[in-house]
C-alpha cells in the first residue's frame, strides 16, 4: 500500500487489543504555551475510539529508555508523540538510553504519529527529523498568531483525504518548517502567499525507486495547539484515517 492509502477497515489485531504509547508534554517536555493535558486527552480519545489501549507515562525520557530495553514482543504497536522542547539546557532526548529508544523505534517498522509542537523537540537526535520527515527550525520557522486557520486539502495526495474538503478551525499555523523531499503532503495553509504543509505522511527510509521499501510509517499533524482544534470534524476524521494508514 502506498503512502496516503487507507484500508477499507483497520484491524486491531486478531489476538489482543493493540497498545499505544502516548508521550505527552510533562516534566521537562512541558512548556508555558501548550495545554498538553488537554491535547493528549483528545489524542487518547481518538486512540481509544480506534480500540487502542493507551499508556501515557509520567516521564518521557524514562519511557523512551524503556523502548531501548524492551523485547520486541513487549513494544507497543504505535508511538504517539505530543511533547514540547525542553528548555533546561539538557539534551533532548535527555539520556543516552532515551536516545537509543527513540532511534530504535524510528529505524523499525513500527508506526509513529507526531503532533504539533513535537516537531520542535529532540533537537539532539538527528534521527528525529529524518524519521519525522521534517522539523521546526529555530530562526526560520514561525506561526502567525493563534486564531481561525483555513486548511487546504490536497485531493491528489491520496485516499487518506478522499471526500474531505477545505475547512477552518482555531489553531496555530506552523510556517516555514524544514521538510524532507519524500513526504506526501495532505493539507496546507497559506501564509505570505506561500502554501505551508500542516499534515503529511512519510515512509521512513523509503527509496522512491523501490516499491514498499520503507522501514516504517510516520504521520505528522502540525495542527493541534489546543483542545479546540480537535473539535473540528474534519481534523478528527483525518486523524482517524491517519491511524488506519499507519497501522495497515
Amino acid at each position: 500500500m502506498t503512502a496516503g492509502q487507507v484500508p477499507e477497515s483497520a484491524s486491531p489485531g486478531a489476538s489482543s487489543q493493540p497498545g499505544a504509547l502516548l508521550l505527552s508534554g510533562v516534566g521537562r517536555y512541558a512548556d508555558p504555551w501548550h495545554p498538553f493535558a488537554e491535547t493528549s486527552a483528545a489524542l487518547a480519545g481518538l486512540l481509544r475510539e480506534a480500540d487502542y489501549d493507551v499508556d501515557i507515562p509520567a516521564d518521557v525520557d524514562a519511557a523512551l529508555a524503556g523502548l531501548a530495553a524492551a523485547d520486541d514482543t513487549a513494544l507497543p504497536d504505535l508511538l504517539v508523540v505530543n511533547v514540547g522542547l525542553p528548555r533546561d539546557g539538557q539534551p533532548s532526548p535527555g539520556t543516552p538510553d532515551a536516545a537509543a529508544g527513540l532511534t530504535r523505534w524510528l529505524s523499525s517498522t513500527r508506526p509513529l504519529l507526531a503532533s504539533h509542537v513535537s516537531s520542535t523537540s529532540f533537537v539532539d537526535l538527528p534521527e528525529w527529523e529524518a524519521g519525522l520527515g521534517g522539523r521546526w527550525v529555530r530562526g526560520q520557522s514561525m506561526h502567525p498568531e493563534y486564531g481561525p486557520a483555513a486548511v487546504h486539502i490536497l485531493p491528489g495526495s491520496g485516499p487518506l483525504v478522499a471526500g474531505i474538503g477545505d475547512f477552518k478551525l482555531p489553531d496555530e499555523r506552523y510556517s516555514w518548517l524544514r521538510t524532507a523531499p519524500g513526504i506526501t503532503v495532505h493539507a496546507t495553509h497559506t501564509h505570505d502567499g506561500v502554501e505551508h504543509p500542516v499534515m503529511w505522511s512519510f515512509e521512513r527510509g523509503s527509496d522512491p525507486a523501490v516499491p514498499d521499501s520503507g522501514a516504517g510509517r510516520t504521520f505528522y499533524d502540525a495542527l493541534g495547539h489546543d483542545a479546540a482544534s480537535y473539535e473540528s470534524t474534519e481534523h478528527r476524521e483525518l486523524l482517524r484515517r491517519a491511524l488506519a494508514w499507519l497501522t495497515a
